[in-house]
């Protein structure tokens, strides 16, 4: 705290704040108001903060504090415009009388009397500095607007329009790319919406430059909520850090109380929920396609938890937030209940997600980790799989005397080449490992993501899918998550993937 040197105010009152206060605090030589009531501090009070010349405001009541109050504090609150609390501590004596001797506590020094003086004509000359300089400049900007409006910029501005990219008008005149958004749906027209997510509309929109981009728009009234706006304004956070091939790409956004929206890349086939449920859909992805999604989905999500500082969890993956490009490969989308993992916090939670999705032990632990998002990558792989939400497979006594081939997706014609076979029991065994009861027992997603881009040798033999049952490759799954998560020290045993 003590690097702080621009710190005015600091209130960490009512918190449960232990151990001694550190003496470095006396460095924060701006620090006006200064609240640390209601807390568990002891030890005794740093004679350092009588350095803190500015300070009007001191509140330390309410904690364990003891021993005396340093002779620098006598003056401190001697003079009416200061507000000093030291009540409910511990201190062995009363508070100083204030002298001659100990007056020096205004100003110790020459040098600390100096770094008040400069203290103070920074603090009154630099505002009064910054106002001039942006009254000028924005009698300069009001001046220079007005004369390029007579030059016709309009024109000129259509001209970069046509002939430049969206995005970089965007950071060059807000207003033009707005303009553009808004003629292109018609001011949110309903015809041209596409769908609707947890918190906003999506529509389609084509841009003068022929660009395609699809538009996240939150409504009026749920801009006002403060759970959708926390949401809407999480996601821009989340994707403005995140740079991988498997995630959607965010391209600008707009902020108004008036009209909040997100530009995405568009996604001609949609989300994977409608896909999988759709015959002729359905049909089109064939088992190698469904297994490059499934890769696709690991790869982002190892990025997002071992290449990002903090990592990132999703909190939300199902297989209504995995999008499909026009070649049908897939990516990871919708950050609104995404969340940093901070190392030196408790990263509790309230439970987000959807129903059938989200893991188990976060119902009573309300912890969230990155198993959480391996959890749910397991129900999405077996999904993408079957066509459908696994359900009660997912519990170990339904998959007794069940095979392989009476839970695959009935819109495909039956796997026949030894190496999709091999595929299909891979990423099955896969899934069912990061489906695993215990947490800490789930194999990580960098390591899911290395077994996708690896060319070894299968871990269990090839057999037709009739001859496979889903209690043998839950065997197989545990005997995976006993060497590579329970034992940390063991090298794991490679999965083959084509």
């Amino acid at each position: 705290m003590g690097y702080l040197f621009e710190l005015w105010t600091l209130n960490l009152s009512t918190n449960f704040i232990g151990g001694e206060l550190p003496p470095t605090i006396g460095n924060l030589v701006l620090l006006m108001q200064l609240d640390l009531s209601w807390n568990s501090i002891s030890g005794e009070i740093p004679s350092s903060i009588g350095n803190l010349v500015l300070l009007n405001f001191l509140d330390i009541s309410n904690n364990n504090m003891s021993g005396q109050i340093p002779n620098s504090f006598a003056c401190l609150a001697d003079q009416s415009w200061r507000q000093v609390n030291f009540e409910n501590n511990y201190f062995t004596d009363q508070f100083p009388k204030c002298s001659r001797s100990n007056q020096s506590s205004k100003c110790y020094d020459q040098d600390t009397c100096s770094s008040f003086n400069k203290i103070f004509y920074i603090k009154l000359c630099i505002p009064i500095a910054l106002f001039i300089a942006l009254f000028v400049l924005g009698f300069l900007f009001l001046y220079l607007r007005k004369h390029n409006a007579k030059k016709g910029t309009q024109d000129e501005a259509t001209m970069l329009r046509n002939e430049g990219d969206l995005f970089s008008i965007w950071n060059f005149d807000g207003n033009i790319a707005f303009q553009d958004i808004i003629q292109a749906t018609q001011d949110f027209d309903i015809k041209y919406c596409i769908g609707t997510g947890g918190y906003g509309s999506v529509y389609r929109a084509q841009l003068p430059t022929g660009k395609v981009v699809a538009l996240k728009k939150l409504h009026r009234l749920e801009a006002e909520d403060p759970i959708f706006d926390r949401c809407f304004k999480n996601e821009i956070r989340m994707l403005t850090q995140i740079r991988h091939r498997n995630v959607v790409k965010l391209y600008g956004f707009c902020l108004h109380k008036r009209c909040m929206f997100l530009i995405y890349e568009y996604m001609e086939r949609g989300n994977l929920f409608c896909v999988l449920r759709n015959d002729d859909e359905a049909a089109e992805l064939d088992w190698n396609t469904r297994v490059e999604i499934v890769k696709a989905i690991a790869h982002a999500l190892a990025y997002m938890h071992h290449d990002c500082n903090p990592p990132i969890v999703h909190r939300d993956l199902s297989t209504n937030n995995i999008l499909l490009n026009s070649e049908l490969k897939g990516f990871v989308s919708d950050f609104g209940t995404a969340r940093l993992l901070h190392p030196d916090s408790s990263n509790q939670t309230l439970i987000a997600g959807t129903y059938g999705y989200i893991a188990p032990e976060l119902a009573y632990t309300m912890v969230v980790t990155e198993k959480c998002d391996i959890y749910s990558f397991g129900v999405v792989t077996l999904e993408i799989l079957m066509g459908k939400h696994p359900g009660d497979l997912i519990s170990s006594s339904s998959m007794t005397n069940v095979m392989l081939n009476e839970v695959l997706d009935e819109h495909l014609p039956p796997p026949r080449t030894k190496s999709v076979i091999e595929d299909i029991i891979s990423v099955t065994i896969i899934g069912l490992a990061c489906l695993n009861d215990q947490p800490k027992c789930r194999p990580t997603m960098k390591w899911v993501s290395q077994q996708f881009l690896s060319r070894r040798r299968p871990l269990m033999p090839c057999r037709p899918p009739h001859e496979i049952s889903l209690m043998e490759l839950k065997d197989y799954s545990k005997h995976v998550i006993s060497e590579v998560s329970c034992q940390q020290d063991a090298k794991p045993t490679a999965i083959f993937f084509r």
